[in-house]
């Protein structure tokens, strides 16, 4: 997985002219007429991060600074933003006449208190499925059978209009539960409740009501919804 690197505007001018050629010698990159000993530092700094490369005298991108200067916005020079994806796991059981729903309160920051269904980013080079599996043993102690039920894009704002986060969840449905049951665990708490229950609970995250009618439909759904947050 290629690590964001915190590049200083030199550096990232540097990518960015190495993005539109195969190779380019000292002073081509140096289109400013920046001093030698400061130009010099900062490209020394990107060939020790391993994203330029130098063969004789001449600097190339290599295969990691190409994947990561290709994340740039080449008119602002710096490296874009984008929404992270992760899995939301909504684990159901059936118990005398009644069903049930796996939620989880999350107790450390942000979100302190909140109630919602398991989550968690996808690792790089992860499946969707083995993604969703890690993440359930992890946070619950079970396994399950797993059915992909959809796609909800959820925007965090706050009261001022300020983008908090951007996500595309993989909704998932957990059934056929087996393992040892994680109820306390450091950082939040499982606990099985049925529909009604869940919907007169206390501080909810946004969505929860909309994932649970996601894993009950029979079709595969997408949902994209703006939220302006409280208590993150």
């Amino acid at each position: 997985m290629i690590k964001d690197f915190d590049v200083h505007p030199i550096q990232a001018s540097i990518l960015r002219e190495l993005l539109f050629v195969t190779t380019a010698g000292f002073s081509q990159l140096n289109r400013k007429k920046l001093g030698t000993d400061l130009f010099s530092f900062h490209l020394k700094q990107l060939t020790n991060w391993g994203l330029v490369e130098k063969q004789d005298r001449l600097y190339h991108l290599s295969t990691k600074g190409k994947e990561f200067a290709n994340r740039f916005d080449t008119d602002k020079v710096e490296v874009e933003k984008q929404a992270k994806v992760a899995v939301l796991i909504v684990c159901c059981k059936a118990e005398k006449g009644k069903n049930y729903y796996l939620l989880q309160q999350r107790l450390k920051q942000p979100y302190y208190g909140h109630w919602g269904f398991i989550t968690g980013k996808l690792k790089w080079g992860e499946t969707i499925l083995e993604g969703a599996q890690r993440e359930l043993l992890e946070e619950t102690g079970l396994k399950g059978k797993l059915k992909i039920a959809g796609i909800k894009h959820k925007m965090d704002y706050d009261p001022s209009g300020k983008m908090l986060e951007d996500k595309f969840f993989w909704i998932i449905k957990a059934s056929q539960l087996k393992g040892k049951f994680t109820e306390i665990f450091e950082g939040g708490q499982n606990k099985w409740l049925t529909r009604e229950r869940i919907e007169h609970q206390s501080n909810l995250f946004d969505g929860v009501i909309e994932s649970l009618e996601m894993i009950e439909g029979s079709q595969f759904l997408l949902k994209e919804i703006k939220y302006q947050v409280k208590g993150y």
